[in-house]
């Protein structure tokens, strides 16, 4: 049987802001090369992924930095188009969403942080492997550490057991025509969950309050970080010195 298509979606329209830099994150240099270049670089090579939506800041695109400095230096052909992120990341992808849904093609869709540049094949193919049998699935890794929940005056209030928490990482990984409805009824109600105190964060949090489908966790890999802080750059180049 063929394998339904694969499309990924890679979130590259964040700031420096928590970077504490002038240049977008996604731009800094790690081992010689941007941080978004690694993975849309797994993506390329991956037997996996099929096509690509890359997000990005609006005037980057408009400017044609996206386009010249990162896909066509670089020579990534899987990338199919280059959508404007939003205010939010919901917003991001939810406008990436759109653009795959006017074509209709994806049966998978992988929703991958850009500032995530250990992305690997292994990853990937365990995902689909889940995708395929529950329909939605997420990267992740059960965490080390012990965790408390806290109150309002940061007294620690209750300690839950290590051994149910995971950290969730991406790709996050959908039927299209799921996540796409998960996200529409989204953006209907934003406000509405907004005024009820409602955060969703990641895509997972979408489609398991919004469609009431559970989510599969699957094993990403500890080395597969978000850069998010100066300090974080300095663990991936060590990762990359390892590699």
């Amino acid at each position: 049987m063929n394998k339904k298509r694969c499309t990924a979606i890679v979130l590259a329209a964040g700031s420096g802001r928590r970077m504490k830099s002038d240049v977008a994150k996604q731009y800094l240099p790690l081992g010689g090369r941007p941080l978004i270049w690694y993975a849309l670089h797994a993506i390329e090579e991956s037997s996996v992924i099929d096509d690509c939506i890359l997000v990005a800041c609006q005037e980057d695109i408009l400017n044609g930095y996206v386009r010249e400095e990162i896909v066509e230096r670089f020579g990534f052909h899987k990338v199919a188009s280059i959508v404007p992120g939003g205010a939010e990341r919901y917003d991001s992808v939810y406008n990436a969403l759109q653009a795959i849904k006017e074509t209709g093609t994806a049966g998978y869709v992988f929703i991958h942080d850009g500032a995530r540049p250990f992305l690997t094949e292994e990853i990937l193919e365990r995902c689909l492997a889940e995708v395929e049998k529950t329909g939605a699935c997420v990267a992740g890794m059960p965490v080390k550490d012990t965790i408390k929940i806290a109150d309002e005056d940061c007294y620690a209030r209750q300690t839950p057991d290590r051994n149910t928490l995971w950290q969730i990482q991406t790709p996050q990984v959908f039927e299209r025509v799921l996540i796409t409805q998960a996200y529409e009824k989204l953006m209907q109600e934003k406000e509405h969950l907004a005024a009820a105190g409602v955060k969703i964060t990641d895509d997972a949090g979408a489609v398991e309050l919004l469609m009431n489908r559970p989510v599969k966790l699957v094993e990403g890999s500890y080395r597969n970080i978000k850069v998010t802080t100066p300090e974080d750059i300095a663990v991936a180049e060590a990762f990359l010195a390892i590699s």
